[in-house]
């Protein structure tokens, strides 16, 4: 009886875990989606950047751009959903950016869900496997030779690290 007791208890405690409420929800939540916008600022002003050097590259920047959205926008969606529905999956303790992690499996699985995440994932896992939009490598070069030259993103970058080094001071505990 002291076996089936103890397995019953081991077995009841990852649910317990996963059904506690997380204080300040909101907060949290608020937080999270405020690093998913300066995300999508970032990627925003780095494409706007790499077409005005290069307007030939203007089509592939926004299917590029579109990824980058759907893959935060995910991660915004998802992040509400655990945070609600199973905090476990979740690293509070950890910088704003590493509270979610959802690598290709967890995408897919949840594409695969009736999940409410589970249409903004199908789209991410979709592109992920899709194949790459013509002028894909001429854009990721041209983004990385961006990104070499610390004085042509300077503004961008500093908007992006003093947004978020106000998202990671905001305390939700």
């Amino acid at each position: 009886m002291k076996r089936y007791a103890l397995a019953l208890v081991a077995a009841l405690l990852p649910i317990m875990s996963n059904a506690a409420p997380v204080k300040n929800a909101d907060c949290y939540s608020a937080k999270y989606h405020d690093y998913v916008d300066a995300s999508i600022n970032w990627y925003q002003a780095l494409v706007d950047m790499t077409v005005k050097k290069d307007a030939s590259l203007d089509e592939v920047a926004q299917w590029f751009l579109q990824g980058r959205k759907n893959h935060f926008n995910l991660n915004a969606k998802a992040f509400d959903y655990y945070l609600e529905n199973d905090s476990a999956k979740l690293n509070l303790e950890a910088p704003v950016e590493s509270w979610l992690k959802l690598g290709q499996e967890d995408v897919k699985t949840l594409a695969q869900s009736s999940l409410p995440p589970s249409a903004l994932a199908e789209k991410v896992f979709n592109f992920r496997q899709g194949e790459a939009m013509d002028g894909n490598y001429a854009l990721r070069s041209a983004l990385a030779d961006l990104l070499s030259h610390p004085k042509e993103i300077d503004k961008a970058l500093n908007q992006y690290n003093d947004q978020m080094n106000s998202i990671n001071q905001r305390q939700c505990q």
